[in-house]
């Protein structure tokens, strides 16, 4: 019998699952390497915990792996229905709150700094902690740029389609839900889902999407749906469908990255600027610009995101040999 255990969280509503003990090391000298690595030998586990009958389609979870870069305290790799991300700012904040809280990496107030190697790049978060607890937790992301503004996609079933194209440890298309006639609601999920599917589909089956540095991260991830906000202060209100038409909770934490980028890019933004940005939930996070710079050609800036996280449960999950449904199975 094979024992996992799990250290859950919510952060703005995106559940994390953490996996504590059961996941084997995947060797590699490079982050990359390691995600390659878990893909080959170890994604009946990332199905188990991801999938039904211990996850559901929208699950979302990440594993602890010895860093590559000496400055890292560790690495982290993200995983979801479809396979593995690049980079998770909701992860980010959940993962630091689990290590802190619970010892895993030395904690003291008032703030820690944590320092976590992504395959996108190193991550630096500062956690505010508070009675031993942490309140919070902001992060400072991977260079954020835009690859495409004011761009025209022909979706079957949709029609002509209005996007920008830009980079915050992800590839994102975003969209305008008013232009598209649909509303940023939860009673929506389902024609968002689908919305952003077809969209994501059209993009990629039309126009190749690269990175700059790193091959491996040249794919479009999500679709995210910007519009007014519910709540007074609140600058958008995002809603991404990302991997195999997961809903994210949040409002994206790599997801706000790029947004700030296309604002700093129309200068709309000025550096220093705090803005809030809401879930579909109503759930939000913090942004804003650190730095701008440029990052292999393009201009780019720094964004810092923040949020907080909840603990929700600790697991102790079996996966029995004999089960025909060992390696999970979607349902939608």
């Amino acid at each position: 019998m094979h024992r996992i255990t799990t250290i859950d969280v919510h952060v703005a509503g995106e559940p994390l699952r953490v996996i504590t003990s059961g996941f084997p090391e995947p060797p590699g000298n490079s982050i990359l390497e390691k995600r390659r690595m878990c893909q080959d030998q170890s994604d009946h586990i990332r199905r188990a915990l991801m999938w039904e009958p211990r996850g559901h389609p929208d699950m979302y979870g990440c594993l602890v792996v010895s860093p590559s870069l000496s400055e890292a305290d560790c690495g982290v790799l993200f995983f979801h229905n479809e396979g593995y991300s690049t980079m998770c700012g909701h992860g980010i904040i959940g993962l630091v709150t689990v290590l802190l809280e619970n010892a895993m990496i030395p904690c003291a107030e008032p703030e820690t700094t944590v320092r976590l190697e992504t395959p996108s790049g190193l991550v630096t978060a500062k956690a505010s902690i508070q009675n031993g607890r942490v309140s919070s937790v902001a992060f400072r992301n991977v260079p954020s740029f835009v690859v495409d503004l004011d761009q025209r996609m022909e979706v079957p079933g949709v029609g002509v389609v209005p996007y920008d194209l830009a980079f915050g440890g992800a590839f994102y298309a975003f969209c305008q839900a008013e232009a598209l006639g649909i509303e940023l609601m939860p009673e929506q999920s389902r024609r968002l889902v689908d919305l952003a599917m077809a969209i994501k589909q059209a993009i990629t089956a039309h126009r190749p999407i690269s990175h700059p540095v790193e091959p491996e991260l040249g794919f479009l991830y999500g679709t995210i749906f910007v519009g007014p906000a519910s709540g007074s202060g609140v600058y958008r209100r995002h809603v991404c469908v990302f991997a195999d038409g997961a809903l994210d909770r949040s409002p994206t934490g790599t997801g706000v990255s790029a947004h700030l980028a296309l604002l700093n890019s129309r200068g709309l933004v000025a550096p220093g600027e705090p803005l809030e940005f809401e879930s579909i939930l109503g759930t939000r996070f913090t942004g804003r610009v650190v730095e701008q710079m440029e990052f292999a050609g393009h201009p780019a800036i720094i964004p810092e995101i923040g949020g907080c996280a909840y603990l929700t449960g600790r697991q102790e999950f079996f996966i029995d040999p004999d089960d025909p449904l060992k390696d999970g199975f979607l349902l939608r």
